[in-house]
């Protein structure tokens, strides 16, 4: 009722599945089967683990709590049992209801929470198909139960996000480091996406420079191989958006300039089926050995980009499309930065002068200096990357 209340370590406090308006002594549940889901010296987290609640009892759709941990709590918070174990499901009426509107406006990314196994993902991505849209399906991992089902949460998404405050909660924080590395290589070696979020820069809610300890914690996220870092409270409601922004652009520059290229050893173990995966990891190889200013990749759909943003090997890459909605997807693509193109034509000879004029335009590349095209024919057809034609720029 009053916007937010202080919970005090010994008292008493309710979850209240029926109540409207919260207080001092209860708070509503927008998750209603909550009080079937938990029993007596369950322990429940609020807030990311902030607040810490011990069930003493269940009566009908109240929850009846001690207060372990006090601390403010304000609406719309989320609720953990500690070591997992809700039947909630992953999506909600209202989910569903979201889902018609990210395709109604267009979004490129839908990232769903809570998944616990690849059928969420399966019943969202055919929601997403039959409300008309294409957008890049994200599994948010913060449930103990996704742990357990990484693969095939993997194979179903086209990539991950480690949402780091839930998964803290449920799994212990201390395990939350190795397995946000581990998704990370695990995300990379089958060509999906990762996103790690949750606390990045939390400090800068407040302050407007970040604390040693979040540079670190940026840095180690990009030297590890994630294709994005992800601000949530620093830049929605905290009093330095712009800096934190300014921050973190800043780690992610100086961290990329630093990673190691292990292109050698990485190759080692790949297996290359189709010709256009092929042609992609062949002009990372080529890229790498030549001193080549820029990577350009013609493409449609942009699978050849995101196979050859998988590897490192400290060449950039444009990925030059006609297609508005690649653009958006790829833009979340490590290392990948994507162009719009017109492609009128058909010729593949004048299409590659159109990229490479489109490169001097932008001043990514200058006479003399060698850069890898790749390109399919016929020109337009997705998945048909078959060429790879190394060029000197304004040589013949």
């Amino acid at each position: 009722a009053g916007d937010k209340v202080t919970l005090v370590a010994g008292e008493r406090f309710i979850l209240d599945a029926q109540c409207t308006l919260g207080n001092q002594e209860r708070a509503g549940l927008d998750y209603k089967e909550l009080p079937k889901d938990v029993k007596a010296d369950d322990v429940l987290l609020l807030d990311d683990g902030r607040l810490k609640l011990v069930v003493s009892g269940v009566n009908g759709s109240e929850i009846h709590t001690r207060v372990l941990v006090g601390g403010v709590l304000s609406n719309n918070k989320g609720i953990n049992r500690q070591g997992g174990g809700l039947t909630a499901p992953a999506l909600t009426a209202k989910d569903m209801e979201d889902i018609k509107t990210a395709a109604l406006i267009g979004v490129d990314f839908v990232a769903v929470s809570f998944p616990k196994s690849a059928s969420d993902m399966y019943m969202a991505r055919q929601l997403l198909r039959a409300a008309g849209s294409n957008a890049v399906l994200i599994a948010k991992i913060e449930r103990v139960e996704a742990v357990n089902n990484l693969e095939e949460i993997l194979e179903a998404s086209d990539g991950v996000m480690v949402a780091r405050g839930d998964l803290a909660v449920e799994i212990g924080d201390a395990a939350v480091p190795a397995l946000q590395k581990r998704m990370i290589r695990m995300a990379r070696d089958r060509n999906k996406l990762s996103i790690i979020a949750t606390q990045m820069m939390e400090s800068m809610i407040q302050s407007p420079i970040p604390t040693r300890a979040e540079v670190s914690d940026v840095a180690n996220a990009v030297l590890d191989g994630t294709d994005a870092v992800m601000l949530s409270a620093e830049t929605a409601a905290g009093k330095y958006p712009v800096e934190t922004v300014e921050s973190m652009a800043r780690i992610c520059i100086e961290a990329e300039r630093s990673s190691e290229c292990t292109l050698e050893r990485e190759f080692l173990d790949r297996v290359f089926t189709r010709i256009d995966q092929s042609i992609a990891l062949a002009a990372i190889w080529t890229s790498h050995h030549l001193n080549v200013k820029a990577i350009a990749s013609l493409t449609q759909s942009g699978s050849t980009a995101l196979w050859m943003s998988r590897l490192n090997c400290g060449v950039p890459i444009y990925a030059l499309t006609p297609d508005n909605v690649s653009v958006g997807r790829m833009a979340l693509y490590r290392g990948v930065c994507p162009l719009l193109m017109s492609q009128m034509n058909d010729d593949r000879d004048l299409l590659l002068a159109e990229a490479e004029q489109l490169l001097i335009d932008r001043n990514v590349i200058a006479s003399g200096d060698l850069i890898v095209l790749t390109a399919g024919e016929p020109v337009g057809c997705t998945g048909g990357t078959n060429t790879l034609k190394i060029v000197r720029v304004g040589g013949h």
